[in-house]
Parts: C-alpha cells; sequence; structure tokens
C-alpha cells in the first residue's frame, strides 16, 4: 500500500514534493495553489484552477516547506501564507475525513458504537475498524481490525467520529466493503501523516464511551 492508502495495483498520477523533492502518488500529497489576492490556498480536494504545488502530507514537510519559503520559489512568485499553516492544513483534512465518513454512514456503509461494530466484524461486513486516538486503549483492544490492508484508522479524536454520526463523541466505527471506503482510507491516511501518526494511532485523554 502507497502513502495516501491507495492499493498497489491502482493507477495513480505523481507529483513531486517541493519540500522533499520525492515523487509519489498525488494521494499522498497535499496540492496548494494562488489565490487572487497572492494568498496560498490549500487544495484538499484538488480541483481549485490555477497552477498547484504538492507537499506530502506530513506535517514535518510543510513546516519545512513554509520555513525555507519552497512555495515562492515553486509558483515563481512571491506568496502570503496563512498563519499557522499546518494547523489550518490539519483542520481542513480533518474535516474532509469527517466528511466522507458521515457521507458512508449515510449511505448505510458505516457504523459506530461497540455492538453494531462488533457484529459487523463476526459477520465479515466491515472491511476497515475505526477506533478514536483518545479512546480507552482497554476498550479498544477488545476489538480487531480485519486482515488485509485499509484495516484500520485511528487517526481521529472521538469528538470527531461523534460528528460523523451526529453523536457527541464516539469511540468505536467501522466501514463496509465498497462505497466510499478507499476514499475515508486515503484522506484518513493523509490526516495521520498531518498528525505525525505513522501507525494510525496516538495516546491522549481516554474519551471512555460511545455518547
Amino acid at each position: 500500500m502507497t502513502r495516501g492508502g491507495r492499493e498497489k495495483d491502482r493507477i495513480d498520477p505523481e507529483r513531486k514534493c517541493i519540500a522533499t523533492g520525492e515523487s509519489q502518488p498525488k494521494a499522498g500529497l497535499i496540492r496548494f495553489c494562488l489565490g487572487p489576492d497572492g494568498q496560498l490556498v490549500p487544495d484538499i480536494l484538488g480541483r481549485l484552477p490555477g497552477r498547484g504545488v504538492y507537499v506530502s502530507a506530513d506535517r514535518d514537510a510543510l513546516e519545512k516547506a513554509a520555513k525555507k519559503n519552497l512555495f515562492s520559489r515553486a509558483l515563481r512568485q512571491p506568496v502570503k501564507l496563512p498563519e499557522g499553516l499546518a494547523d489550518l492544513v490539519e483542520r481542513l483534512q480533518a474535516a474532509r475525513v469527517v466528511e466522507l465518513l458521515s457521507m458512508a454512514r449515510k449511505a448505510g456503509d458505516a457504523v459506530m458504537g461497540y455492538e453494531k461494530v462488533k457484529d459487523w466484524l463476526a459477520k465479515g461486513t466491515a472491511a476497515t475498524l475505526i477506533q478514536a486516538s483518545d479512546g480507552s486503549e482497554r476498550g479498544k483492544t477488545k476489538l480487531h481490525a480485519p486482515d488485509g490492508g485499509n484495516g484500520f484508522i485511528g487517526c481521529l479524536s472521538a469528538g470527531e467520529i461523534g460528528l460523523a454520526f451526529g453523536r457527541e463523541r464516539a469511540i468505536h466505527a467501522a466501514l463496509a466493503a465498497g462505497g466510499l471506503r478507499t476514499r475515508v482510507v486515503e484522506e484518513a491516511a493523509r490526516l495521520a501523516g498531518l498528525r505525525q501518526q505513522t501507525d494510525g494511532q496516538s495516546g491522549g485523554t481516554p474519551a471512555m464511551k460511545d455518547t
């Protein structure tokens, strides 16, 4: 599996990261372009018009690009950077993952709550297990991700998972195969890189139960 969660046999155009100089599939990169006022705009969806430049979905790479004025060099003109660029990109990326997960839920391809997730895992319906990064480690170990690639997402907080399901918070969720699963996994992989979670997990104050 490549950065960004795509399967190896899927064709994905490559672009070069202006911070690392490495080329990789677009799924693992964040696109940026210029607004009319010369302000740098994170193009999370990759659809904005105009020339774009790419940075790996990695906080260190993003901070390097901002600190060393690499955006101006790549775009060959002065560029105004938003304050707290890395934090802004992370927030936008998190919102994108939550949006896609909410869409999967509305399509019937995602469930939340320990018992529902456990049932999906037992029946083989769940293709990806999602668990809150700030959830109780003891509680999370009771469920095991499906075998194979893209089987686990652990970069979302309990509040973010809950938001996707219209709840205050949620610790456990699951995605069925097909539908929006690949897109959710890809965008979550970008978010994990921006949050410097190479294994998709992190610690934090335990969020305890789904509510």
